[in-house]
Order: structure tokens, then sequence, then C-alpha cells
């Protein structure tokens, strides 16, 4: 864990103590207001000095960057060259100075601990602190202890031969808080990546990181409350667990490590984790299907990326279903630049297609048209027919084609099951050569076949996602 000594801060004499009138400031030079230096950091200049490269910075290093024109601190993991807001900072230089060169993250959470400082700094953000190897000792006698990371030795033993960078992780608290940072060495991280569980004192973190998973479980030393926030830096791929403690009291160590705590593996070689979930509502959507609406637990930190699902365990009784953490391949990175994007569905295969649909339609600038051709037996079947039709008349980006295998005497649509027939007359790009990603599910025989089939039709493995079990 990064410690700071403790010494008063702001000083005694500093204009930056909180009087009765509340803290007072330092005057600023015309031309350094806040706005002011927003405006620098949106200019394109290298405040880092370092060119746009994130390092790796060493305790020996951070001293020596101990002055006004050359100050870098710490918070909370994270370097900074903060000499470029020095005229700006309202505290004045001095109180900046205070940290120059050190952790500043115990003085920072005295005063500031509300300020978003990952925003305000993000252009002057050296690389993140160089950790070492972790003192074995604990809370208790003769165990180990957790205070970020694994020995050195530990360490190479256990990282995958390919595969993204092992990711690590420390931690640090306040009087009321406990806050845990995974640095995934990953820019594309977001909260859907992450997935937390809280069960009494046991904390267990997941990560998605590409095709691979870390892990972070433990017991930890002391209570906390069952609420819990979780922030990603998305520029620099770090992530924030903060617990809030039940005591305020100092913790000497965060727990005890508990199964496959601190371990990366590939996502093919992990075994899904349920947690329970409570059924808050259920009602059909068609004669034989149902839809199901369920409530995490407030100790779970869960969001379903897009093109992913989730596997349930139900009882025969009770109002509590078992809920897994997601599974799926799909890269939303593919919808990224997409201009046509082509859905075929049969029956509940529909299921993923609703995030992709809603997703790209909202988040996808360069979208021209997303089709949607939707296989069911009868019209009785077909799921949220009147919601589909609704948004295909209020947007005029979405087009929906039903097909029936088994219609009625009175059906005036297309029918049929799938077939390059089908197929060629309805993927019609909106401009020649326009970038195109189709997606398909539904039962096995369907989705291969129709994969099959796009390939004849001269669409490429990488224009094709099919969602399979």
């Amino acid at each position: 864990m990064l410690n700071v000594p403790s010494q008063a801060f702001p000083a005694p004499s500093s204009q930056q103590r909180v009087s009765s009138q509340g803290r007072s400031k330092v005057p600023l030079k015309q031309g350094r207001s806040l706005m002011d230096w927003i405006r620098l950091t949106r200019s394109g200049k290298d405040l880092t000095g370092l060119k746009g490269r994130l390092i790796d910075v060493t305790e020996e290093e951070l001293k020596t960057h101990n002055k006004k024109d050359d100050c870098w601190i710490c918070i909370r993991g994270l370097v900074y060259n903060v000499s470029p807001y020095m005229e700006y900072h309202p505290g004045g230089e001095d109180e900046l100075m205070r940290a120059a060169g050190t952790d500043g993250t115990d003085l920072f959470n005295e005063v500031h601990r509300w300020v978003n400082y990952e925003s305000m700094l993000k252009e002057c953000l050296v690389g993140r602190m160089a950790m070492k190897p972790a003192v074995t000792k604990d809370c208790h006698e003769g165990k180990r202890v957790l205070n970020g990371m694994r020995p050195k030795s530990q360490v190479t033993d256990t990282l995958p031969r390919e595969g993204p960078s092992s990711p690590s992780y420390d931690w640090f608290q306040t009087e009321s808080s406990v806050t845990i940072v995974i640095y995934t060495k990953q820019k594309n991280i977001n909260l859907d990546s992450v997935i937390v569980d809280l069960q009494d004192d046991s904390l267990r973190a997941e990560v998605a990181i590409k095709d691979h998973s870390y892990l972070i479980h433990i017991e930890l030393s002391h209570e906390v409350q069952e609420n819990f926030s979780v922030r990603v830096i998305e520029n620099v791929g770090k992530i924030d667990i903060v617990l809030q403690k039940r005591e305020n009291i100092p913790w000497k160590c965060l727990g005890q490590p508990l199964e496959k705590h601190d371990s990366f593996i590939p996502k093919k070689d992990t075994v899904l984790y349920y947690r329970k979930c409570q059924l808050t509502s259920k009602e059909y959507v068609t004669h034989d299907t149902r839809l199901f609406c369920l409530m995490l637990p407030p100790s779970t930190h869960l969001q379903v990326p897009v093109g992913h699902h989730v596997y349930l365990k139900l009882s025969v009784t009770g109002d509590f279903v078992s809920v897994s953490s997601p599974e799926g391949n799909f890269k939303l990175s593919k919808l990224q630049q997409v201009e046509d994007l082509f859905l075929l569905a049969a029956g509940t295969g529909f299921t993923p297609m609703v995030n992709v649909l809603n997703y790209s339609l909202t988040y996808v600038p360069s979208l021209r048209k997303v089709k949607l051709m939707f296989f069911n037996k009868t019209e009785e079947d077909i799921i949220w027919r009147c919601q589909l039709e609704k948004l295909a008349f209020k947007d005029k980006r979405f087009d929906i084609e039903f097909v029936l295998s088994a219609p009625s005497s009175e059906w005036n649509g297309k029918w049929g099951h799938v077939s390059q027939g089908l197929l060629s007359e309805f993927l019609q790009r909106s401009v020649e050569n326009s970038r195109v990603f189709l997606c398909i599910c539904g039962p096995t025989p369907f989705t291969d076949e129709g994969i099959r089939l796009l390939h004849d039709l001269n669409f490429s493995t990488d224009e094709i996602h099919g969602f399979t079990a």
C-alpha cells in the first residue's frame, strides 16, 4: 500500500487552511483561470515532456522531480507532471510543492478528495508508480499480507506466455474508505469489463481483458458496507473499487487471499460464477416466451456487454434466480465504423440483437442502415413485433422483415427458411462498397447454414459474427 507520513496539510500558515469563512484561495494571475487551464489542456501542447509516452516511475526517479519547473506528484498510484499547473492552482504553488517528488495521496485526500483530478490533470499524466515486490507480512502472524503485489518470482511463474500483459493491483485508504486500484495496462477497459461481488467479508472482482480474465479474490480484514462504487479511467486502463468502512479505523492490511486470487488466465479456462438475484417480474411476450426482470443485489456491480449473455439457475420455488457472469466473444469494435448492419435472427435468437440494435442506433455515428430479418414459425411466435414496427417507423435507418416457416393463409409477408434467395435480396448495401457487418443467431442448424450462405455470397469471416452457446 502507498503510505505517506502524517503531517499537517495544509500547513497552519497556509492560505488553503479552512477558516470560518471557508477555505481561502491565492489570487491568480490574469489568464490563469480554470477555463484558461482547460483551454491549455485542449491545445495539444505536450504538458508532460514525454511526447505522449506513459512510463513506470520508480520512487528514486520521482524524488528527483521536486522543483517548481520540474514537479512530479503521485496520486493514488499515478504520477503527474504538475509544473504546467502551478500558476493555475487556486491554493497556490506552495501547496503543490508540499507533495513535490513524493506520493501525495494522503495530502490530496485531506483537502481535495472530491475533486476529479484524473480529468483535470489527464494531459499531465506521466505514468504509474513502478511496484516493488510485496513484503510477506500480514495482520496475523505467519500469514501473507495483501498489500498490492505478489513477489516478483510468483508473478513470473504465473504469467501466460502469450496474450496481454498481466495486470497488477494496489490499495490505499482514507479514514472512511478503502480503494483497490487495478492497473490493467490496456486502454479499452470500461465498466462492462468489470464485475464485482461483495458477500459478507469476501470481495471478488473479475476484469475481462481481451480473451483473458484477471481475478482479485480476498477475505477482507475488516467489515465494509454493502454499497461500493466502481470507477474506470479509460485513457490509462485504471480501475478503482471504492469500499466504505463500517468502522473508521486504519487497516493494517487488505486481507487474506482466497481461491485463485491475483490470477490471470484465459477466459476459456475460467469457471462461471453465479450470484443470487431477485426476480422482480415475469411476463409473456409470446405464447411460449417469457420476459424475466431481475434485480442485482446492491453488493454486485455487473453490466452485460453488448453481444454477451448470461446463464440462469432457477429453483422450483422462491423469488430468487442465480445469474452467471456474462459470457461471449463479441467485439464491440466491430461496430465502431460500420455503415450497413445486417441482423439475422431466428426465434429467441433475437435476444442478443436487442443490445446490438440499441447500441448501433445510439452510438455509431457512421451508421447508415440497420436491417433485421426475423425468422419465426408463425405470427404469434414473433417477439416484440409491435415494438419493432414502431422503431422502424420512428427511426428511418432501421428496417425489419419477418419471415415465417409455417404462415397462415392470411400472411402477406415472406415465408420459408433461411436461403440464398432470401438473403441475396435482403443484403443490399445502402451505397456501393459500404462497410458492412452481419450478426446471426438462432438454433445451431440455422446459424451454421446462415454463415455458410453468407460466405457463398462473398462476405468475409471478419464481416460475420455468429452468436453460439
